[in-house]
């Protein structure tokens, strides 16, 4: 966020801000936060997101086997998601 910092500093402290407000532990703890953040990152296709994320759940306490799940949680649903693509294709077809 270098450039953020030096030329939006405000906007960087409020992402900074809303970060540290949401990733604490509270309703959900930060480790389940974090195992969210990266299931979210690889929809989002965000390779740099997905290896923050991972190494920050890592810190909170995840295993290898709870980060391999939140992924294919991920690889689930985008590919559910693409399954109501074939009434699409049978309306073309």
């Amino acid at each position: 966020m270098t450039y953020l910092n030096e030329r939006l500093p405000e906007t960087a402290e409020a992402f900074g801000k809303m970060r540290a407000s949401i990733f604490k532990d509270a309703a959900l703890d930060t480790k389940t936060k974090e195992l969210m953040a990266i299931a979210c990152s690889v929809l989002l296709r965000c390779e740099k997101c997905t290896a923050i994320h991972s190494q920050r759940a890592k810190d909170n306490g995840a295993t290898e086997d709870e980060i391999a799940e939140a992924l294919s949680v991920s690889m689930f649903i985008a590919a559910g998601s693409q399954l109501h693509w074939t009434d699409v294709y049978e309306k073309i077809l």
